[in-house]
């Protein structure tokens, strides 16, 4: 998978899965624009660390659109174009419905669906019209296992990835006749500093324990999915969703 020349935004990229994404794109010879909400120090180490020259950091919040704006058409005119956006910012917090006054259910719903569904929606929009323009692209975003498995303790965000499972499948049908590409990747705990606290809590055993591999998934074997989704030759995948759950949850 050969990246060279190709100009790349990756949202979230300032640790996890979107930090080992970053790293994956640019050894492949990729351009790499840097997008972080909060961690401005994590996402310009990371830019010092990628092999290559010329890489970019931004900020947005995800959940304002006007920022989602101005992120991508700070890219843009940095880079030219963007040939590929990953979708990968997203956050996760429990809000279980019998345990949640409801003044905090209704935030835990506006703050997760406005960051992980609308906010990687307009994301894509902004990044989708100037791929219109050159008609082409790639779009990969990042989902869960959660929204097929559902997410007790976490109903918003698990509604939020299949609302984006689903998002991901329409606008890959919409965005064809433009030779824009759309995948999702979907999955399950992942050895990220976000999973960390947990994965080393008593409940740590019995997560690894969901997949006959006795273990999570390592963010890079995430990041393999989405450099392959991105790639040439993967074309004919678009509208697909790739499952990275180590058989932990299985679909047919």
């Amino acid at each position: 998978m050969d990246f060279t020349g190709k100009r790349i935004l990756i949202t979230g990229a300032s640790r996890g899965i979107g930090q080992v994404t970053a790293r994956a794109f640019a050894q492949a010879g990729g351009r790499v624009a840097l997008h972080y909400h909060q961690n401005q120090a994590a996402a310009e180490q990371l830019r010092t660390m990628l092999p290559g020259v010329d890489h970019l950091v931004v900020q947005a919040n995800i959940a304002d659109p006007q920022a989602v704006a101005r992120m991508v058409e700070q890219t843009i005119a940095v880079f030219g174009q963007i040939d590929i956006l990953v979708n990968n910012a997203g956050i996760y917090y429990d809000h279980p419905l019998d345990e949640t006054p409801y003044p905090d259910w209704l935030q835990a719903w506006q703050e997760i669906i406005n960051v992980n569904l609308i906010g990687a929606a307009n994301v894509a929009y902004c990044v989708a019209r100037h791929m219109i323009e050159r008609r082409a692209g790639r779009i990969v975003n990042v989902t869960s296992r959660g929204a097929f498995r559902g997410e007790p303790t976490a109903t918003a965000y698990g509604a939020s990835k299949a609302g984006l499972n689903s998002f991901s499948q329409s606008l890959a049908k919409h965005l064809a006749p433009y030779n824009i590409y759309v995948t999702a990747v979907a999955p399950g705990f992942v050895e990220t500093d976000m999973a960390r606290e947990l994965l080393d809590s008593p409940l740590g055993e019995s997560i690894r324990q969901q997949s006959p591999f006795n273990r999570v998934a390592k963010p890079e074997e995430v990041a393999y999915a989405i450099l392959f989704l991105a790639s040439e030759g993967a074309e004919f995948v678009t509208g697909g969703i790739i499952d990275v759950n180590g058989a932990s949850y299985l679909r047919s």
